[in-house]
């Protein structure tokens, strides 16, 4: 685990705040002593929710603003030691829809974010949440950081010029710059209401109501997942170690798991429930990936990361969670 020293008394920026990963990311940093600013929009397709940081308001500021207000960025960063990069557009479906917002959000926001921090503050340490979906359809499993990018959807390739505007700006002004390319995060303070973030979020929601699960097409597809505090604790590793800097490193899941015997493992866990096998939505299978599960070798060579949460146990977390809070999240 991270040494609690490395971020006592840090200034921390977190930007998507009071989404799913960056209010469990500002809940760990408040914890081990750092102070933290979470900037978030309250887009209400984009997943904030002010009751992820319940029990954690008297510990952890939080600015309502755009990351796009490139004033307010540079406000926001002013004499911060480190800014997690979490907002932006995760929808697929909405990216193919209205890919002008995409890009708006996953595009011109990064840029504003970047030059705010190049302008006036070029020693903060960022660390970026990019995705697998730069890589698109895999030529080969597991996935590793030297496959070819070739994204499938608008959203992926707002993505990716988001990632590799990051890296620019390591390369050319030398900002300290660390690009994660995620896969499916899951967990508590997860957008459950709908499919935006990921198909589990729902999959989480159908359970509790005991409304049938839907698995598309023949639900052999073959994914990989990782509970939200293993994505936690790679960020801070990131952030705390000057060997990523510059650098962009998969995450991935202990073990792939198809979308079948995925769903039959979340029946059990919740003690009933029916999946059913569903045609493929077109739109959805436009932008279909296939199989996909990443090599995460390089992070756990690097930065000694791997992830520590086994499915079947983060599966059991995410569902207490939600049957305990849903009035929340739905």
């Amino acid at each position: 685990m991270t040494a609690p020293a490395s971020f006592t008394g840090k200034r921390v920026l977190v930007t998507g705040g009071l989404g799913f990963i960056g209010s469990t990311l500002g809940r760990r940093l408040a914890d081990l002593g750092a102070h933290v600013v979470l900037v978030d929009s309250l887009i209400p397709e984009h997943g904030a929710n002010p009751f992820n940081i319940n029990g954690y308001e008297d510990r952890l500021q939080v600015s309502i603003g755009d990351v796009r207000d490139e004033f307010s960025m540079r406000q926001l960063v002013r004499d911060q030691d480190l800014l997690f990069n979490l907002a932006g557009q995760t929808s697929h479906l909405d990216s193919m829809a209205d890919p002008y917002t995409d890009l708006d959000i996953n595009v011109r926001s990064q840029i504003s974010i970047l030059e705010s921090c190049r302008k006036h503050n070029p020693d903060i340490t960022i660390v970026y949440a990019s995705t697998r979906q730069v890589y698109g359809k895999p030529e080969y499993v597991p996935v590793d950081e030297k496959h070819p990018l070739h994204p499938t959807d608008v959203n992926g390739i707002n993505k990716m010029a988001g990632e590799w505007y990051h890296l620019l700006y390591h390369h050319v002004y030398g900002l300290r710059v660390t690009s994660l390319r995620l896969t499916n995060t899951y967990g508590p303070r997860m957008r459950v209401r709908d499919a935006r973030q990921t198909f589990l979020g729902i999959w989480f929601r159908r359970l509790i109501e005991r409304a049938p699960i839907e698995v598309w097409g023949d639900g052999t597809q073959l994914r990989d997942f990782n509970y939200v505090d293993d994505v936690v604790e790679a960020m801070l590793r990131c952030a705390s170690d000057a060997r990523a800097n510059g650098r962009t490193y998969n995450l991935g899941g202990q073990e792939s798991i198809d979308l079948v015997h995925l769903a039959q493992q979340l029946v059990e866990i919740n003690g009933g429930g029916i999946y059913r096998l569903i045609p493929f939505p077109p739109d959805r299978q436009r932008i279909d990936i296939g199989h996909y599960f990443a090599d995460y070798s390089l992070i756990q060579n690097e930065l000694g990361w791997r992830p520590q949460v086994e499915l079947r146990e983060g599966l059991a977390r995410s569902l207490a969670y939600f049957r305990q809070h849903h009035a929340h999240y739905w």
